[in-house]
């Protein structure tokens, strides 16, 4: 299947409001919007801005004590530069292996820094033009950001999780929409793409659109335990072995998996979805794309346990055709790819311009 990340990915101008969004930026906790809608970028998701850059100068600490960033007289204190990073690392503690906490440490370090630097970029540039945003806009914005929020989020949890203020949130929202103002007033960012375009995207990408062999499958686990002896397990396989003889004798499989798994599936009757080759352990994958369709396979044993499964359905690899709703969605990537270079093209040219000194720890 064409990759959602790659069809949607929007410019780097909402970066700063991404970050506000989902706590720190990593590309571990990144999860890119997959609606075809046009939407104001100040409220979608983009990648995470690049490390501090190679072209700003390394002075010593003497120079300005306490001071880490200095963008044409705006400052980052190191003070105020340890409370983001301690705040951004809270957020997403629990999910970073202890082994990674540095290395996740210094990247969200080097991405506060240049969010400031683009940020005060950004924010004299729009002050300089006199670009605004009404309330108006910020609230229409606001409203899009809670449709496009997963299914139970309130922008009240994001608020919580962020530890920032409703106020603090809109602000960044309206920077957002000053940006893509400044972005949009440049002619190559609203340049329609033609249907050549269209069609040389395609066909230059045309593994991107391709969707790979899957198959959709139910399953019931025996599971197995870290300490279980040859017995255990023993009695475990003839557990297994017993449920599969019910299944195919007729008794109801969801009504079975939900009785005796040991998967969370079972909630489901043991529908575990769709899935590509590559994205389950190689005993389970071999089995269940192998068994012939709507069969109760022969038991299966994995790392996890005992499985028995049963394919529910089997959908060969295809190529997406280019049809209207296809062209639709390259023409948006298109035009964002020219927004967000339009935007870089922006930021190129404000950093050549104004003086950023980033001091040495």
């Amino acid at each position: 299947m064409v990759d959602q990340k790659y069809i949607h990915t929007f410019f780097i101008a909402a970066c700063l409001i991404t970050l506000v969004l989902t706590g720190c930026g990593t590309k571990e906790e990144k999860q890119v919007s997959t609606t075809s809608e046009t939407q104001t970028p100040a409220v979608q998701q983009a990648e995470p801005t690049p490390a501090v850059p190679t072209d700003a100068p390394l002075l010593t600490p003497s120079s300005e004590p306490g001071v880490i960033v200095n963008v044409d007289g705006a400052k980052l204190s190191k003070d105020q530069l340890e409370a983001d990073i301690k705040k951004r690392i809270a957020a997403i503690r629990k999910q970073v292996p202890a082994g990674r906490l540095e290395k996740v440490r210094e990247n969200v370090r080097n991405q506060i820094i240049n969010d400031f630097i683009i940020r005060t970029l950004l924010t004299n540039e729009v002050n300089r033009l006199k670009i605004g945003a009404t309330e108006n806009e910020v609230t229409a914005a606001m409203e899009r950001l809670k449709k496009n929020l997963p299914e139970g989020t309130t922008l009240d949890d994001i608020i919580k999780k962020n530890k920032i203020t409703k106020e603090k949130m809109k602000d960044d929202i309206r920077f957002g929409l000053k940006v893509n103002k400044l972005v949009m007033s440049q002619p190559s960012a609203t340049v329609t793409p033609t249907e050549t375009e269209i069609t040389d995207f395609y066909e230059k990408n045309k593994e991107k659109f391709k969707t790979p062999e899957s198959v959709r499958v139910r399953h019931i686990l025996v599971a197995k335990a870290a300490g279980d002896d040859d017995k255990v397990k023993a009695g475990k396989k003839a557990k297994a072995e017993d449920l599969r003889n019910q299944l195919t004798a007729g008794a109801d499989f969801a009504e079975i998996a939900k009785k005796n798994s040991d998967c969370p599936s079972k909630e489901n009757g043991g529908d575990l979805g769709v899935f590509s080759r590559g994205e389950m352990v190689k005993q389970f994958e071999d089995a269940a794309f192998s068994q012939e369709l709507k069969a109760i396979g022969s038991v299966v044993e994995t790392e996890f346990g005992y499985h028995i499964i049963q394919v529910l359905e089997k959908n060969a690899p295809m190529v997406i055709s280019l049809n209207e709703r296809m062209k639709g969605n390259i023409s948006a990537l298109i035009q964002q790819q020219k927004q967000q270079e339009a935007f870089e093209t922006i930021l190129k040219k404000l950093r050549a311009k104004s003086n950023i000194v980033v001091y040495k720890n």
